[in-house]
Parts: structure tokens; C-alpha cells; sequence
């Protein structure tokens, strides 16, 4: 029998599962950039240089509290307190963390809830009536994701490239230049395939430093993808590979020269295993703007002692018969 041992932390699962993708239902041209029989893997080209000002944007979210929400007329919901944020790291020589923000929000199913406001923090609400307490980690991740998209707006001037951490959302779309292909969607995780079979068949023939041809993605807003794999130990066909994407409004041709300069470019960043646990997909800038982002979401053992004491007042203010929180007797793990 043989066997590869994957080199994410298991604590991460696995970046890819290559038995259970599940076909994208966009419409995918796997031909842009070479016809069936040509799909190869392809080094960068000689005339190629790698990028020089890159700015990273990625997010963390952490939840600080369950809590069940009894509105005035008995009804209780269940809701999550949590605290996210994100933020750039500019390299242009150097790695310089820009534009950080934290947000904190109260997510909930039901519109009657209200803000929590603790000795040490704002929970905003973020409520959703569609929502099961399921979902509500979703809502949490969506609040992200939209931060991710303001701090990639409000910041695209400062570099010549911007490399979003996941697939690319809406609202990336807007307040970019139109220039240059300044935005990129990184995507270290792979669930859902693209193309047809031979796109699979050369990821996994990929060599470092290689990527895949470009296909096109349509939709509401279309775009470009290709495969990259990173400079790594190859133990398996999917070792080490990222897919990329950027919006469709260049000519293939340019998306063409860009995809192998972005190749040459990424390569400078992939980590190793023995400095990150997501090696080598999670690259340097990133993986240190996760953990200056989660120093600034702050103590979470302080930002949970402060919502049990703004709900013990709650309860007395509200005399045990209307509006009251609850979070239980334990923080969650």
C-alpha cells in the first residue's frame, strides 16, 4: 500500500478532499487559453518578472459567547456573540500591516433583539429572521467577508496588486482600477471542481512553480481561473495547490501574462512546515496578519467576563420578565 501524509495540521482538516468535489454549476471554458488536447502544465514564460507591491488582505473571526435572547413576549432565540476582523499586509520590500479593523456583533434570528454593550465592548446586531442557530456562524462569516471587501476597497491604492484570501465576493467588483488586474481571489481549500476531467488530471501533474491554463468562469460577474501549485515536497497530486481567479475585464491574453508573474510572485511566500501548519498554501504575509488580527480582537477570557456581567445587570433592569440575555453557565469552547 502507499500512502502520503498530507502537511496541514490536521487541526485544519485537509485542503482538499479529490473524491468529493462537487462540479461548480457556473459555466466553465476550460479552452481560453489552450484547446483539449494542449492542456499541460505551464512554467511562467522567460519574459516573465514577478511582482514587486503586493498587498494581502485576509480575516479572523472569533466567537465570544452563546447566548439565548428572551424578547418582551417570552419568546427566546438563540444568538452568538462574536468579535472579527481584517486587515492588509503590505510588501514592497518590507511587511507592513495596513488598514486593520475590529468589529464585534450580536447575531441573532430575531429582529426584536438589541445591541449588547459590555464595560469593554459593542456587540452590534446582525440579525437575520431566515437564520436557524446553525446558520448563525454563517452570518458571522458573511460580516467577515464583507469587512475583507471594504479593507480590500479602501486600500487597493497603496499597491499594485491585491491578493484576497478566498474567492472573490461581491462588491470586490467596485472601487478598483480598471488599469490594471489589481485583485486576485487565493483559494487554499478546494471543494468544488471546475471544467471538465483533464483539468483535474493536470492539476495533479502539476510541478512547482507550475500552474494549470486559464479557463473562464461565467456568472453574474465573470472571471478568470487557473491552478497553481507552490513550491513544495510533492507527496501528492494535490500538494501545495491554490486556485486563483480574477475578474474578467482584460483580454485572455493579458490574464495569460499575469497568471505567470502572479506564479513567479506567490512562490516568494509559501511557508514551510516547520514555521505554519497550513505549509505551504498559508503564505507568510498571511499567516502573520492572523495573528495580529486575533491580538487585537483582545482577551477573549475578559471580553467573556464583561458579557456575563452585562447580562447579570440585564436581568436585574429587567426585573426577570421582559427583555433578558442568558449566556449559560460556560463559555464555549
Amino acid at each position: 500500500m502507499r500512502f502520503a501524509v498530507e502537511s496541514w495540521s490536521p487541526d485544519y482538516g485537509a485542503p482538499t478532499t479529490d473524491q468529493t468535489l462537487v462540479e461548480s454549476p457556473a459555466e466553465v471554458d476550460a479552452w481560453v487559453e489552450a484547446a483539449p488536447e494542449q492542456w499541460s502544465p505551464r512554467r511562467p514564460s522567460s519574459g516573465a518578472g514577478p511582482l514587486d507591491s503586493i498587498l494581502f488582505v485576509d480575516g479572523v473571526r472569533r466567537v465570544e459567547a452563546h447566548v439565548w435572547i428572551t424578547t418582551d413576549d417570552g419568546q427566546v432565540h438563540q444568538g452568538l456573540c462574536a468579535s472579527f476582523a481584517s486587515g492588509g499586509v503590505l510588501c514592497n520590500g518590507a511587511a507592513v500591516v495596513v488598514g486593520p479593523q475590529v468589529r464585534r456583533g450580536l447575531f441573532s434570528s430575531t429582529p426584536h433583539a438589541e445591541p449588547i454593550v459590555t464595560s469593554h465592548a459593542r456587540f452590534d446586531l446582525h440579525s437575520d429572521v431566515r437564520s436557524e442557530s446553525s446558520d448563525l456562524t454563517l452570518l458571522v462569516q458573511d460580516a467577515m467577508a464583507r469587512l475583507e471587501v471594504d479593507v480590500a476597497r479602501l486600500s487597493h491604492d497603496e499597491a499594485s496588486l491585491v491578493v484576497v484570501d478566498g474567492p472573490l465576493r461581491q462588491g470586490h467588483n467596485t472601487g478598483q482600477p480598471s488599469s490594471d488586474i489589481a485583485l486576485v481571489g487565493y483559494i487554499k481549500t478546494h471543494t468544488t471542481s471546475y471544467g471538465p476531467p483533464v483539468v483535474r488530471e493536470t492539476v495533479t501533474r502539476l510541478g512547482p512553480g507550475e500552474r494549470t491554463p486559464i479557463m473562464a468562469l461565467g456568472g453574474r460577474h465573470p472571471k478568470f481561473s487557473w491552478y497553481l501549485r507552490l513550491p513544495c515536497d510533492v507527496a501528492h497530486g494535490w500538494s501545495g495547490v491554490v486556485r486563483l481567479e480574477t475578474l474578467a475585464r482584460h483580454p485572455a491574453t493579458e490574464v495569460v501574462s499575469f497568471a505567470d508573474r502572479l506564479a513567479l510572485t506567490l512562490g516568494r511566500y509559501a511557508s514551510a512546515p516547520q514555521k505554519d501548519p497550513r505549509a505551504p498554501q498559508n503564505l507568510y504575509p498571511i499567516g502573520g496578519l492572523e495573528r495580529e488580527l486575533r491580538r487585537r480582537l483582545g482577551d477573549a477570557g475578559l471580553v467573556y467576563r464583561s458579557l456575563r456581567v452585562a447580562s447579570a445587570v440585564e436581568k436585574i433592569n429587567a426585573g426577570g420578565h421582559s427583555r433578558s440575555l442568558d449566556l449559560g453557565s460556560r463559555r464555549p469552547p
